[in-house]
């Protein structure tokens, strides 16, 4: 038996998968088995941002009962403009040692201050290849806040190219020939593609499908004329799915659901401390039903060796429980106020540091744009900036803005115009460390 062929027999399991959208939360919950994949249902939690943790939170819950998959632990894709990927070619380094030798050029990879910078890697293949994801802490830690203020179990927070490295191989292979394949994600172009030359690539555009198809093509060695696959092409075919379902909007989510359906068989790629992460297997509850088990015996074994003893027991237990009980219920009541004062007080510091940033924001570029130039409009959201206005010398402004703290990636969005002794001109720029 071959290793694909192999590989396929061991695809058994169930996961539920979470894309986290601009505004949106994609959930699935799929099965999984040697035949093919079935969706146990599928949803949009809208606006979860915007709402209390709680109140969504409520939802998905509803939502995995319904799917009869309440105790699964979900696999959470984090946004892609949430992570750093790189590539290393470490060829000849045993498994032994990559971990020390990534270790040794992390602080290479990434822009975060010293200690800000949370990673996990996988190698891909045969070929040297290693995979790193990098998030920043402070980012990690407000997905970590939201999911658990929510109620809502996590086994894994990864991203979608480690998700879909691992989908499109779960029952079959991959094309061998290369392919890249795109997803929406907000106002930004997810993409995602293998080839010979290149194990993995997966970055986000904001350009045009066009463009993002020919870098992605040069990226990967292939035709600059190639055509992107769809992902629902790429992923194993569904036997069954509810009424309506779309699996090119769901696409991302549902291969986060295959990948934690079967952990074993996907990279091994998981940004969440271990401390946090939840099991997925009904074997987690062999030993304490075994135990239970073991319990009960003994205490049959009691009752029949000396009942009158074992009544008085439970008559003194019972009453020792009905005593604390009331004790119990009011320490619950008060964790869950002190839950809810933590709340409000984080979404208040969240605001606060929200709003300095974007004064901070403004103040820098009033330095930046000095008279004569001029500003005719303004755009600025949590993570870019959007500038339309007249300069003497337009073409530096690029060089000016990228050159500050705030702002980085600047790039004209248009042709620069000439009137009045000033250039005319409409640029988009990356904000730096922005509040979420």
């Amino acid at each position: 038996m071959n290793f694909p062929t192999a590989r396929k027999w061991l695809a058994i399991g169930s996961g539920i998968g979470i894309e986290i959208g601009t505004e949106d939360l994609t959930v699935t919950a799929a099965r999984v088995r040697p035949s093919g994949a079935r969706l146990l249902g599928a949803a949009t939690i809208a606006g979860f941002r915007e709402r209390p943790a709680a109140g969504w939170g409520a939802t998905y819950a509803d939502f995995v009962k319904r799917a009869g998959a309440s105790h699964l632990s979900a696999t959470v894709l984090l946004p892609r403009s949430d992570v750093i990927v790189r590539l290393l070619a470490l060829p000849g380094v045993a498994g032994g040692d990559l971990a020390a030798a990534i270790e040794l050029q992390i602080d290479s990879l990434h822009p975060f201050p010293e200690g800000q910078a949370v990673w996990s890697w996988a190698r891909l293949g045969g070929n040297g290849a290693v995979l790193v994801v990098i998030a920043h802490r402070e980012v990690l830690d407000r997905h970590i806040s939201l999911f658990a203020e929510a109620g809502v179990k996590v086994a894994s927070f990864t991203f979608s190219g480690a998700a879909l490295y691992s989908a499109v191989r779960l029952l079959a292979q991959p094309p061998k020939s290369g392919f890249v394949t795109f997803a929406q994600a907000g106002e930004l172009l997810e993409a995602y593609g293998e080839s010979e030359a290149k194990s993995m690539f997966s970055a986000a555009f904001d350009l045009p499908l066009e463009r993002a198809v020919g870098l992605a093509a040069a990226e990967l060695r292939l035709d600059p004329g190639i055509e992107p696959l769809g992902l629902a092409a790429l992923l194993p075919k569904l036997k069954g799915a509810p009424s309506g379902f779309d699996l090119s909007r769901s696409a991302l989510a549902y291969a986060a659901a295959l990948a934690g359906a079967c952990p074993r068989l996907a990279l091994p790629v998981n940004l969440l401390p271990a401390e946090y992460r939840t099991s997925n297997s009904r074997w987690m509850y062999v030993p304490p039903a075994a135990l239970t088990a073991t319990v009960l015996v003994g205490l049959a074994v009691l009752v029949s060796i000396a009942p009158v003893e074992d009544r008085k027991y439970m008559r003194a237990l019972e009453s020792e429980m009905a005593r604390v009980e009331p004790l119990a219920r009011k320490a619950g009541a008060l964790d869950r106020e002190i839950d809810a004062t933590r709340s409000r007080s984080r979404q208040l510091d969240d605001f606060r540091r929200r709003s300095k940033a974007d004064l901070d924001a403004v103040l820098e570029l009033t330095r930046i744009l000095q008279p004569p130039a001029t500003l005719q409009s303004l755009e600025l959201t949590r993570s870019s900036v959007v500038l339309a206005g007249g300069a003497g010398q337009a073409s530096q402004l690029l060089k000016l803005i990228d050159g500050s703290p705030f702002f980085q990636s600047s790039e004209f969005t248009g042709a620069l115009t000439h009137s009045d002794n000033l250039d005319g001109f409409r640029l988009h720029a990356i904000r730096k460390g922005a509040p979420q």
